[in-house]
């Protein structure tokens, strides 16, 4: 089927500001709350919520096989559950309904009060619920500089990274959607030169720049799915900031891996993207390390991950943003489909909603790094701030803003912000 809303010259008659990440060719999904405290299923066009509930009941997506309460949920996990084809012809659908030269909800205004909202009007929520999540650990940067600090140059890569996609099942109960504010976690951490470990709040307080996709029912317990049919159990893709306590996460994750140093939170972008809002930004990854032989279910072909250009600011509070950090999806070593089809090699089930995050993604450059742990090289070199302040790490009070868009000659998607304050601890 073809993909109509991603036309480059469809315009829409709904306002929509100069580099918006929401243009008409974006049509994400997401649930909010609406001025009537009604949680719905929306999307979003320019700074318009809309009202997918609303819109179904009044009959505009006649002739489309929907089951009458498909919107009037708080999650995206049954509309995910339906599959691509559904998830097409929907976003067609309403990419048809604000175009502007369709009349019919654009002179509708009794139709227009209960549909449309502004995005002051609304409280966006986490968009799925969340079975699973996973993390996986996919940029070759991040990997190398992590291990160069921690193991030194000549054992900074472990032996199985070239071989597979690492990762590890993360805590699905405490993601949360941008805006929320979350304390500054305690723990276990063992200073250096000390025999035994002390407790209280972590002093190493890390970002870490991710995306992450959501999946649908994929396949049941036993199967696996090829890497090239992966990209069909993909809905979306959010923003992730998957928070870290580098110093309780340091002391704990020998032999098991991280625990608490991570699962206190990681925050997601409310919108998700859909593959098919991206294809226009299809691109290449890195070429795979040619000392390592690549098993026959990993390998894939074509352009298999997508141009996404992100950005981490800082922001003390009361003060100005200053931008730490600007990376790119694309510089994943594993992409999206050699990480599903390896999460799946032994049978495990995937359901609608499960969360799946690229672990942190760096450049080869300075100023391209993940997180603080590399951009501070290990608190070891501060970041200075705008305002004149340094960081190591993220302090109390300051707010962490994620960004990330798409942009050509045509058009720009974006994922809007996933932004996190630091609190103090409880």
């Amino acid at each position: 089927m073809h993909i109509t809303a991603n036309d480059p010259k469809r315009k829409t008659w709904l306002e929509v500001p100069e580099n918006s990440d929401f243009p008409i060719q974006n049509i994400p999904f997401g649930v909010f709350l609406t001025r009537d405290d009604i949680i719905t299923i929306g999307t979003r066009i320019g700074n318009y919520a809309i009202d997918l509930g609303a819109l179904h009941q009044l009959g505009y997506f006649k002739g489309i096989p929907l089951t009458d309460d498909i919107f009037l949920q708080d999650t995206l996990n049954d509309f995910i559950a339906d599959g691509r084809k559904t998830w097409r012809t929907v976003r067609n659908r309403i990419a048809d309904i604000f175009d502007i030269n369709n009349t019919t909800l654009k002179n509708n205004e009794e139709h227009q009060r209960v549909i449309l909202f502004t995005m002051d009007e609304v409280e966006m929520q986490l968009p799925v619920q969340i079975g699973d999540y996973t993390d996986f650990y996919s940029s070759e940067e991040h990997a190398r500089n992590v291990g160069e600090m921690f193991r030194g140059k000549e054992n900074a890569m472990v032996p199985n990274w070239y071989h597979m996609p690492i990762a590890y099942h993360g805590r699905s109960s405490s993601i949360i959607p941008s805006g929320i504010a979350i304390n500054r976690p305690l723990g276990q951490k063992m200073p250096k030169g000390a025999k035994t470990p002390i407790f209280g709040p972590t002093r190493a307080l890390d970002f870490e720049l991710e995306m992450a996709f959501i999946t649908t029912d994929a396949n049941n317990i036993g199967e696996s799915i090829p890497a090239h049919e992966a990209e069909d159990h993909i809905f979306g893709m959010v923003l992730f900031n998957d928070w870290s306590a580098r110093d309780i996460q340091r002391w704990e994750y020998v032999p098991l891996g991280p625990f608490l140093g991570k699962n206190f939170a990681s925050t997601i972008s409310p919108w998700i993207v859909t593959l098919d809002a991206l294809e226009p930004f299809r691109t290449e990854g890195p070429k795979k390390n040619s000392e390592y032989k690549l098993l026959d279910y990993l390998k894939t072909e074509g352009k298999k991950t997508f141009d996404i250009k992100l950005e981490v600011s800082i922001q003390p509070e009361n003060d100005e943003p200053t931008l730490v950090s600007k990376s790119n999806f694309k510089y994943l070593y594993w992409n999206m489909s050699e990480q599903l089809a390896h999460h799946t090699i032994n049978g495990c089930p995937l359901n609608s909603g499960d969360m799946l995050a690229s672990g942190t993604i760096s450049g080869s450059r300075e100023g391209t790094f993940g997180s603080m742990l590399e951009l501070s090289k290990n608190g070891e070199n501060p970041i200075k701030l705008s305002n004149g302040s340094d960081r190591k790490f993220i302090q109390d009070n300051d707010t962490v803003i994620l960004k990330g868009f798409c942009e050509n000659k045509d058009v720009r998607i974006g994922f809007g912000e996933c932004s996190t304050k630091i609190l103090p601890h409880l």
